[in-house]
């Protein structure tokens, strides 16, 4: 529906379909595994440290760059996890979660009419975010997942997602400014390879492109390893990686991100983010800087409570009949609900929430052709187990007493 007083390169951007489906969730009391955010709290050194930061009096604004220990701890984590040396001062900045600091990089770097490659699915912010900046988004599809005609895979398994590095390649064209690049990618949950890296960082050398990273699923990779694009070969220098404490801590509602980048990209970003949202959420900021700068053990422990979540309802979905992805990272499986008796994943999932008591988001909405996945449908994994096991008791029409509750909301990537 058009709306007459939006301009008119954000004609077309409604509501969410996640904000949608929430309010479906919460209309018929519908476990809620469509928002991508989970229902367990942060870590208790993350919310003392915050807690002690209110009653020390930091309730005001923040650096603009953001609070000195925080990025400091980014700093120290970016080194220790994955060998990259960053200056806290001139190379780091804090943004209100990863969805600004990739807002604030494509106003910062793209002019009118530039191309901005984005892989798709693609996540509805980008798109959004690509047209505010006046650029042009051009979409590099993943191959859908699909069973083997000779029937090598189990019919309960729809296989990975893959990207062809050869059509992304094609897609590259004189216009092309950079690329924003999601890994571990939602809603997918593929996780690129080595050697997948270092075949786009070649592309983007032999280019002269930037890339744009949005990497807040980074700790949670259950199968493989998570490589930021940063550390290959040439990519330092023309990279901003983007990551969050949203889905790391499981804080989605702090917003608390930041943007690691050579000083010229990061000074870029900071020009636009002071006129985003100039500074705030101090002592939230304070409460990250603790989390990060407790080690490893917090970090290990997500990924370790998600792969279990994510194995529950990977198999539970397919124990109802499902094929079901078994994703790589991030919070989300992908299955076909077509041999369920529902050969339209949208259509599935508007409907759910009252007929089935559940919700979950169409892969449809995060393409411009859903022919291709016309039946799959994303289903968030980050709830609690007893939530995830509820949800397929009520897909497999079986009685049921308690709800999933909707609360929070995927205003982040």
């Amino acid at each position: 529906m058009r709306q007459p007083q939006l301009v008119s390169r954000l004609q077309g951007f409604g509501t969410t379909i996640f904000s949608e489906m929430t309010a479906l969730a919460v209309e018929h009391e519908a476990v809620n595994l469509g928002q991508g955010f989970p229902d367990t709290d942060p870590p208790e050194v993350a919310i003392a440290a915050a807690s002690e930061a209110m009653r020390a009096g930091h309730n005001q604004y923040a650096p603009g760059p953001g609070v000195p220990a925080l990025r400091s701890a980014i700093a120290e984590h970016q080194q220790r996890v994955h060998g990259l040396r960053y200056d806290p001062d001139t190379e780091i900045t804090v943004t209100f979660g990863a969805t600004e600091a990739v807002a604030a990089a494509l106003l910062a770097l793209c002019e009118r009419d530039d191309e901005v490659l984005v892989l798709e699915p693609a996540y509805d912010a980008y798109t959004a975010a690509i047209a505010m900046a006046g650029a042009t988004e051009r979409r590099v599809p993943f191959a859908p997942p699909a069973l083997p005609a000779d029937g090598a895979a189990s019919a309960t398994d729809l296989g990975a997602w893959h990207l062809d590095v050869e059509r992304l390649s094609a897609a590259i064209g004189p216009r092309t400014r950079l690329l924003l690049l999601n890994s571990p990618h939602n809603p997918t949950g593929a996780v690129l390879d080595e050697a997948t890296l270092d075949a786009i960082a070649a592309l983007c050398v032999e280019h002269d492109l930037l890339a744009v990273t949005d990497e807040v699923y980074e700790h949670l990779v259950f199968d493989g390893e998570h490589v930021p694009l940063a550390t290959r070969p040439g990519m330092r220098e023309r990279t901003i990686t983007i990551s969050s404490a949203g889905k790391t801590f499981s804080c989605t509602g702090w917003k608390v991100g930041w943007a690691c980048a050579p000083p010229e990209l990061v000074a870029a970003v900071r020009t636009t983010k002071q006129f985003l949202s100039f500074s705030g959420g101090t002592p939230l900021q304070h409460g990250v800087a603790a989390a990060l700068g407790a080690g490893d053990v917090p970090l290990s422990h997500v990924g370790q409570v998600q792969r279990r979540r994510r194995d529950l309802l990977v198999e539970g979905l397919r124990g109802l009949g499902a094929p079901t992805t078994r994703s790589a990272g991030t919070y989300f499986v992908t299955a076909d609900v077509a041999p369920l008796g529902h050969p339209d994943g949208e259509a599935f999932c508007r409907a759910a929430p009252a007929a089935h008591g559940v919700a979950a988001v169409p892969m449809s909405a995060f393409v411009r052709d859903p022919a291709p996945v016309r039946s799959l449908v994303r289903f968030a994994a980050c709830k609690d187990e007893a939530v995830l096991a509820e949800g397929v008791r009520r897909l497999g029409g079986l009685e049921t007493t308690a709800t999933g509750g909707a609360r929070g909301g995927e205003t982040g990537v």
